[in-house]
Parts: structure tokens; sequence; C-alpha cells
């Protein structure tokens, strides 16, 4: 820091003092010469003279002057190389590593050099980190380049000064004045774009000889690769997997390089997995992995060896992932099959003679590791042979096993042979498809079977559920439970006829139906639980009648349950539309096609049921519904369950059909008009994709898109339901429902058009041409699907006039009603009109009267008539009252329309008012 004084002087010969104050700066004031600074000052050497003396022709053989220099500089500089000597400082080095094999007097100062290389860096100025980047990048390479002086010394210094440089925080500083030392972020980052890494990895081939240093060597190599994807990949540059892999077994009594080769590899393989399982994948580092655990399984007593080894099994593991690995021909496999199975399968193997597996934590981790492994060859069709020779399926089966109490001696801990039995029942469902005749030589289906049974049984027993395996079964039963039910839909699915019927002559049908109806409830834990039920069931009764009848009136009660209980969870995202969709899958699998249960399925309203399903699931439900529903109409007795259907607001299932193809359509981009009718007749029913899809050739067996089409939508379906219910006197549909009905029922000709179509554009791509009669009927064909679009088309418009004459015929109809409704009104005010008027007008009543006079008269027999009647002397009575002044005929009662109350209530209030006055 410095300080600057400034001082305020006024203008000589006047009195008056300026406002605005003018510094005068006589000269700068620096904090060293107020004795403000603190620390001592570090005095640079001029290291260009140094170089120049060094390399000076005349003054290169002064090795005490060159020795003296030397040590001047590590003496100056011992707290750390100023950043803008770097270059000199380097140069130096350089210079003497080209001398030490020749003049050991140079040893000693180059390592007290290289000591100090190991320091943070010194800067003068903040900006010297971005400044002086590159250059201390390029020194730390340098730095790594001097590992080719081959001096034990200078190398060890090596190791050392980048150990330090990269491990290190730096040192306060506090005692030098105006530096500080770089950051070790700062260092750790110029490290890593530097080329040290790769440098370090080339010279392990010269170091064979000297075991300590190759020792430190390697160990700057593990702290590069502890924490830095950026050195770990460096290192892999220089094949760094493969030279330590192979060099791990050197001779090395203390046993340290296997172990520092070990975590080094463990890095690389953590930060840059695939190219250093690349590297791994070959004969001489998969022999070096065998020859290393070979000797740590047999001879390794020791914590730390059971760690190694299980360490370098991980690793193995790692490297058998990848295809090709040369795991079986190097014979690792076939000892990793011997070390997995010698605890369950007798072995006369000298490997394993003496060999034994206790219950400590190293030993239990290394039984896991190897049933994983066991796994993960199973996927070389190689070592197939080697698994079922090695009895791995019988030493697996070994847990396979109701949990015992009582323990064992020798044998694994309850907790610790529960995750090994679990483990192994989930190894167990890869393996046993891939080994069926070990598999029925070790009686899987009865030991699956026995398990299973004691699952569901009512004895009592505790899971200790510590494992991934054992999610859900502290406590009780279930991961056992979960994994085999696994097991048995694992093999189930491999279709395999002689294990599908010994299970179903052992009665597993009416086991997984009883675990159904025991075990329902609605915890979302089983749902898995219950899906490897009903897809194990599904696959057992698929094809074969005599399984569906042993499915029978049970399995449809547990299918109806289920479908009532989740059908409002479908959409929940908590698992449960996997559970519809196996309960659906064994309601077509094991159902539909046996009449018996078919007419239970149906007396249980399970098509209802399924209607309801396909009205509020998801759309990748629709395909596998439709179809259940599709074979169910083999039935004819499913047909008026269909039609009396009701959904929400009274939809009817030929509505709701009608719904989903529209909707399908909308989905794959098939063109229509507003109304829903055909927008191109030439291509009614092709989606976008046909539409776009240019013309290619293609093999004889290739399906064209039209015929893909039919399997990836659900038209088709759709369409041969419709052919089963008709398509006509359907309930609940709508002119917009038949106008998609009339291109529903032409999809089957539509289907064939397109296909000829697809025929026709193909065979000029070809260089065929038809002869005369094939390219006439070829176009007759054509023209014909054309015509047919064209008359759905019109069939639609004329459906669409209909319901607008349909639709303006009702609005008259409306428009009449409102008009009479108004004419009754009018007919009713004239009749008041009148009634007032002969009540108020006398006049208008005498004529009215007169009126009624002569209507009465002339509905009276007439005057000859009368006459004739006076001439036999007959009497006439006159049935009219004299002198009535009334319109109306009367009678003894007579009946006076009051004058409404609205009237009259004011006035009768002012004449209760009144009284009240009078009487007060």
């Amino acid at each position: 820091m410095s300080s600057q004084v400034a001082t305020i002087s006024q203008v000589p010969g006047t009195d008056k003092i300026f406002d605005r104050h003018i510094p005068v700066v006589s000269h700068v004031i620096t904090d060293e010469d107020v004795d403000l600074a603190k620390g001592m000052k570090l005095k640079p050497i001029d290291l260009n003279r140094t170089v120049k003396l060094l390399t000076d022709p005349h003054s290169s053989q002064l090795f005490e002057r060159h020795n003296h220099a030397l040590r001047r500089i590590a003496s100056r500089y011992c707290n750390g190389f100023l950043m803008k000597d770097l270059v000199h400082v380097f140069n130096i080095l350089n210079v003497c590593a080209d001398r030490v094999p020749e003049h050991s007097l140079y040893v000693e100062p180059m390592c007290m050099l290289l000591q100090i290389c190991g320091m943070p860096y010194l800067k003068e100025k903040m900006s010297d980190e971005t400044l002086y980047a590159q250059i201390a990048i390029e020194s730390v390479s340098q730095l790594g380049y001097l590992i080719r002086v081959s001096n034990k010394h200078v190398q060890d210094a090596l190791a050392d000064a980048l150990l330090s440089f990269y491990c290190h925080p730096p040192a306060d500083l506090k005692h030098l004045k105006d530096l500080r030392p770089t950051s070790h972020k700062y260092n750790t980052t110029v490290v890593e774009k530097s080329s040290v890494s790769e440098t370090l990895v080339r010279s392990l081939a010269v170091m064979q000889t000297d075991l300590q240093t190759k020792l430190k060597i390697m160990k700057v190599l593990q702290k590069l690769s502890s924490n830095s994807v950026t050195n770990c990949e460096q290192m892999l540059r220089s094949d760094a997997a493969y030279i330590i892999c192979c060099g791990m077994n050197d001779q090395d009594p203390s046993g340290y390089l296997l172990f520092i080769s070990v975590e080094i590899l463990w890095n690389l393989l953590e930060h840059a997995s695939s190219e250093a399982v690349q590297q791994l994948a070959n004969l001489e580092c998969v022999n070096a992995l065998k020859l290393s655990f070979k000797e740590l399984m047999v001879n390794g007593c020791s914590n730390y060896e059971q760690q190694l080894r299980n360490d370098l099994l991980v690793i193995t593991t790692l490297v058998a992932q990848k295809p090709g690995a040369p795991i079986v021909e190097t014979g690792f496999a076939k000892q990793l099959i011997l070390f997995s199975t010698f605890t369950e399968v007798k072995s006369q193997n000298p490997l394993v003679k003496n060999l034994k597996l206790t219950q400590s934590h190293e030993d239990f981790e290394l039984k896991k590791l190897l049933t994983n492994i066991m796994v993960l060859l199973s996927h070389d069709n190689a070592a197939l042979q080697l698994l079922s020779r090695g009895k791995v399926l019988l030493s697996l089966f070994h847990y396979v096993r109701a949990n015992e109490h009582k323990k064992i001696p020798q044998e694994w801990s309850p907790a610790q042979f529960e995750e090994l039995q679990l483990h192994a029942m989930s190894a167990l469902s890869r393996l046993s498809v891939l080994l069926v005749n070990d598999y029925m030589t070790c009686q899987g289906n009865t030991r699956l079977l026995l398990l299973l049974e004691w699952c569901v049984s009512q004895d009592n027993y505790a899971g200790q559920g510590n494992s991934f395996h054992g999610s859900g079964g502290r406590g009780n039963k279930v991961a056992q439970m979960r994994y085999c039910l696994r097991l048995i839909r694992s093999v189930v699915s491999s279709g395999h006829e002689a294990i599908l019927q010994d299970m179903c002559d052992q009665g597993i049908i009416t086991q997984l139906l009883s675990i159904l109806e025991k075990s329902f409830t609605d915890c979302d834990d089983m749902l898995d639980v219950y899906c490897d039920v009903l897809y194990s069931l599904s696959t057992l009764c698929e094809n074969d009648m005599h399984r569906k009848e042993l499915f029978g009136i049970q399995g449809v009660n547990v299918i109806i349950r289920l479908m009532k209980a989740n059908h409002n969870k479908v959409a929940s995202g908590l698992g449960h539309h996997k559970l519809m969709l196996a309960t659906v899958d064994a309601t077509w699998c094991c159902a539909v096609g046996c009449f018996t249960t078919e007419d239970f399925l149906l007396e249980q309203e399970g098509v209802f049921l399924l209607i309801d399903l396909l009205q509020t699931c998801p759309h990748s439900m629709h395909n596998l519904i439709l179809g259940c529903l599709l074979e169910l109409c083999e039935n004819p007795k499913t047909i008026p369950h269909i039609h009396t259907w009701r959904g929400e607001n009274d939809v009817t299932a030929p509505h709701l059909f009608i719904h989903l193809w529209k909707e399908e359509e909308k989905r794959i981009g098939v063109l229509r008009s507003e109304n829903g009718t055909i927008a191109d007749v030439s291509a009614p029913i092709a989606g976008q994709m046909q539409r776009n899809h240019a013309v290619i050739l293609q093999p004889y067996n290739a399906p064209s898109l039209s015929i893909v089409d039919v399997s990836e939508n659900l038209r088709a379906k759709i369409y041969a339901l419709f052919a089963r219910l008709g398509f006509s006197d359907l309930p609940g549909l709508t002119t917009e429902d038949y106008i998609t009905l009339a291109i529903i029922e032409k999809y089957l000709e539509f289907k064939l058009g397109e296909v000829w179509s697809e025929i026709a554009a193909e065979l000029p791509n070809e260089g065929i041409r038809p002869t005369t009669p094939d390219q006439e009927a070829l176009g007759t064909i054509t023209r014909a699907a054309v015509e047919r679009g064209k008359g759905v088309a019109m069939l639609q418009e004329e459906l669409l006039e209909a319901e607008l004459q349909q639709d303006v015929h009702d609005e008259k109809l409306f428009y009449n009603e409102v008009k009479e409704n108004h004419k009754q009104q009018q007919r009713a005010v004239d009749r008041w009109n009148d009634y007032i008027k002969r009540t108020s007008n006398h006049e208008h009543l005498v004529s009215c009267k007169v009126s009624l006079d002569k209507s009465v008269e002339t509905s009276r027999v007439k005057p000859r008539y009368r006459d004739k009647l006076k001439k036999v002397n007959k009497t006439l009575h006159d049935m009219m009252l004299k002198n009535l002044n009334t319109t109306t005929f009367q009678g003894r009662h007579l009946f006076v329309e009051s004058t409404p109350a609205q009237l009259t209530e004011r006035f009768v209030h002012k004449t209760i008012s009144a009284k009240n006055d009078i009487v007060a």
C-alpha cells in the first residue's frame, strides 16, 4: 500500500480563499517510507544470469559455481517461486536434469528446487493467476517430464513435489511482503489442465526395477484420480487401466502395490467407467484379476485382505458386464463358479479343500457378489455349460426353503440367510429359464410351491427386511412371497410345457387363486404380488381348456372383485393400471374361451365392468380391453349385454366405440372435414404417416404400411365389434355417430383399396409393367375404391341434409307451438274484454242478449214443424225466463267471479281504518 499527502494552499496576495480546494501533490509517500509495511521483502535473483551461467560454453564446466548458484536460488526462494520467474526456473531444472546422469553434483540442488516446486506459486498481483495461467500449466507439465531423470532421489523428490502441490493447501505467508500464494483450487485446476497425469502413467513402464519409486508415483496417481474426472480421462488416454492392472501382480512383499493398483482402478471405473472397462476387457487384464483374486481368496486371512478381495470381485463384475470380455476364455468363470458353489455343493477341488466362509461382513458380501456375477455370466452363452456343470442352480436352491428359527452350526445368521435367500431367488429368476434341465433335476417346482405354501401359512415368522430385496418384509413374509412369485412368473413365462404341466399337476392354479383370495387388500405395496400371480395364471391357462376349467368360478370371482376394487384407481399413478392390465389379461386368457367361465363372467356383469373400464382408462389400455371384448362377442350371450350397457350421462356402448374411433383417427392424423365426413375420397382412412410415406422397395415378406396400420391402432378391433353388433338399430347414436359409422361399415373395403393402391404404386418403382388385362384390372379396382369413397361421402351428405331438414321441421313445430300459445292468450284476453264490456255497458249487454236469443231460436225446431205439433194438440212449453238481463244460461246456482283482491285490498284497508276511527 502507499499513502498520498495533499495540501491546501492559499493564493498569495489575496484575502479570499477559494471555495473549491485545489490539491497540490508534491510527491508520493509509500508505506515503506513511513514504516507501515510489515514483513520481509523478497529480494529476487536475476535467474537469467544463472541460466546463462549453466549454458554458456565458457562457464559450463564450472560445477562448483553452478552448485553455489543453485543453492543460492533454493535459499532465496525457500517459500516458493514467483510466477513471473517460472520460465527461468524450469529452464534451470531441465539443464540440471540433462546433467544429473553424468554429474551427481546436481542431484542435491535439483532436489532442493523440486521441493520448492511443490509449494504454491507466489503472485505479486491478483491478476498474476490469469496472466501467467498458461505458463503455470506448462510448468507443471514440464515438472512431470522430469520423471525421465534416472535417479531415485530426483524421482522421489518429484513425486513428493507433485503430491504436495496438488493435495496440500497453501501455507500462511504473512511474513512475506507484497506476496501471496496461489489458492489450492487454482493449483488443482492447473494440474488438471496439464499433461502430468499422462506423463506419470507412461513413466510406470520404465520403473519396473525400483519398486519404492514406483509406489510413490502410483500414490501420486491415486491422489490425482481420487476426485477428478479430468485427470482420470487423461490417465485413460495413456492406457492407465491396462498398464496398472497388468502390473499389479509384480513382486511386492508388502502387498501395497496390489492395494494401490486396486484403488486407482476403482477411481478410474468410478469416474470414467466405459473407457476403463474397455481397457480391462482383454486377456492380460482378466488374467491379472484372476491371479490376484485367487491368491486373496485362498490365502487371504486378514480383514484388509478380504476387503481387497471383494474390491477385486467388484471390478471383475464391472468387466463381466461388457459383452465379449474373456471371462470364460481365461478360466476365470470356472474359478468363480467353484468359489460360488463350494459351500452348498461339495467339491474335491484343492482350491476349496480347506476354504471356509464365516459370518463376517466381508465373507457375507463376497457370497452376494459371487451370486450376482453368476447372473452376469449367464448372458454369455459359452458360460451356460459351465454354470450347469458347476451345479449353480443346486447351490442357489439350497436357500429356497422355509426359514428356520433354530441356528445351525457353521451356517449364516437368520438375517444373513434371509438376505441370501432373497438374493438367490432373484438370481434364479434369470438362471432357471436358461438352465431348464437343471431346474427340473433340482425339482424346482416342488421347492417353489413348498416355499409358497410356507409364505401363506400362519407360521409366526418375523422377517428382518434389511436389504434391498427385503423391502416391505420386516416382521412378515412379504419379501419371500414376492420373490417366490416373481420366480414362478419367470419360470412360467419360459413356456416350457413340461414345467407348466408339472406345476398344474401339483395344484399351482388353486394355490395361486387362494393367495389372491386370502391376501387381497387395498395395500399399494402388494400390487406387484397380485400382478405376478395374475400373469402366471394367464400364461398357464392361455392355450389349455382344462386349465381354464380349473380356473373356474373361483377365479372369475377373484377377477370380478379386482375389477370392482381398482376401477377408480387406474389413473391414480400408484401402479394400479398394471394390476388392471394384469386383471384384463387374466380375464382374456383364463375366462374367455371356456363356456362355464364365460357364462359365469356374464352373470357377474363382467362385460359391464370391462366397458366401464374402457370408458375411464387411459389410451394404452384400450387395445387389450377391446381385444377381450371382441373375443367375448364370439359368445352370442354377450351381444345383449353390450346393447344394455349404459355409462355416464346415459352413454351407450356403440356411441363409446364410435368415440374411440374418432379419437384414434385424430391420433393418427386422418383427414376429416368439420362435420366428420370424408375429406379425401382417394384415401378415406389413411393416416398422416401413410400419406407422407414415399414408396420404397421392400422385401417380399415385409408388411406394407396399410397392413401395419391394422395392428398399430384400434380401428380394426372396433370394426370387428360392429360386425358382431350390426350396423343398424343401434341405441343412443346421433347423426354424427351415423356419419362415422358409415366409414366404419366400409373399413374393410377401404383397407383393400389401400393395399391395391400400394401395389399399383410399387410396381413402377420395381420396374415391372403389368400385362394389359392386369393393368385394366388395377385401373378398375382403383376406380372402384374411389367410387366407394364417393358413395360413402354422398351418404354422409344425405345424413347431414336429413339432419338439417329434421332440424328445420322441429324448428317450425316449435314456432307453431309458440304461436298457438300466444293465440290462446289473445282469445282469453278477448273473452275477458267482452265480459267487462257486458258488465259495464248496458247497450252492449242488450245487443248480446238479442244475439243470444237469435242463437237459441235458430237452434230450436222449425216453425213448420211447430205448426204440425199444434194441429195434433201437442203443447209446446217455453223454456226461457222472461225479462232476464243475462247473456248466460242460468241454473239453480249462480257463480259470480269476484273482483281480484289486488284491486279491492286498498279499499278494504281504508274501510277497516275508518270503522276503527268511528269506534274509537
